[in-house]
């Protein structure tokens, strides 16, 4: 039986192992099913989205600057959700393929430091119309990305001033992590621990404690930007069990060269 196009979200991961975590819990708990697509493995993204409800673009181990074919081909494919206007969320990588499609400039920050931990986080006057945000967020990059013109900033950060944003009326990008189960990111500290050396880094044991403290709210917060976004009711998955994906990947209404997942 053909799945409904309205209940259908295209899924881009870029490693064989990514999963799309708590998101994917989230939306399937919400009547969603997932398309999942895999471009560095070879995987055609569709020419039109008329058979989707929308598009999750996750993190990944490469840069957005960087010169392979997929990641070329996804810049470029990113032309159909806009013209099209379907709902888009990008994440991380995902998010700095956007900005970059849209004109807008990838970079690590001057000073060398990177988010890989637990990091503050500002909504603007324009996030806070929206939704309610979380103090505290998780991070796994060392590149940022610049604020693309015509785009709506939403949530700022001291080192890296563009945290996330709105383009249009539906396409959305953020450079944290919300995705994350706990069983994917005690993976990520493990893969990741050469990381925790680079300038700004937090070590592993700070990765997990914090996650005690705030993901909570962080959880809280991407249920209702994904009930934003897709325009679902996506409260009942907020007691849904999210610690069962191991994979890498990559509030309320109102591991690479430079781009880490």
């Amino acid at each position: 039986m053909e799945t409904d196009p309205s209940r259908k979200i295209l899924i881009v991961l870029h490693q064989e192992t990514s999963s799309a975590g708590r998101v994917g819990q989230v939306l399937q708990a919400s009547g969603f099913s997932l398309d999942i697509r895999r471009p560095p493995l070879g995987h055609p993204l569709p020419e039109t989205l008329e058979n989707h409800a929308g598009v999750v673009m996750f993190g990944g181990p490469m840069s957005a600057n960087d010169h392979d074919e997929f990641v070329r081909r996804e810049t470029d494919w990113l032309s159909v959700p806009l013209r099209e206007n379907k709902p888009f969320l990008g994440i991380c990588l995902g998010a700095q393929l956007l900005v970059r499609h849209l004109g807008g400039q990838v970079r690590s920050h001057d000073d060398g430091l990177v988010e890989i931990g637990w990091y503050p986080l500002r909504a603007t006057e324009a996030g806070r119309k929206l939704l309610h945000w979380p103090e505290m967020v998780y991070q796994f990059h060392r590149e940022g990305f610049s604020l693309p013109k015509d785009a709506t900033l939403l949530a700022t950060a001291e080192h890296y001033p563009n945290q996330a944003f709105r383009y249009g009326e539906n396409a959305w990008g953020v450079q944290f992590h919300a995705e994350l189960t706990r069983a994917m990111m005690q993976r990520w500290v493990v893969r990741g621990a050469q990381r925790f050396v680079m300038p700004g880094a937090q070590q592993g044991r700070d990765h997990l404690g914090g996650r005690l403290i705030w993901d909570r709210h962080l959880k809280t917060w991407l249920v209702d930007f994904l009930e934003l976004i897709f325009d679902c009711e996506c409260k009942g998955a907020l007691h849904s069990g999210d610690e069962a994906t191991g994979q890498h990947p990559a509030g309320r209404r109102m591991v690479g060269r430079r781009g880490l997942a």
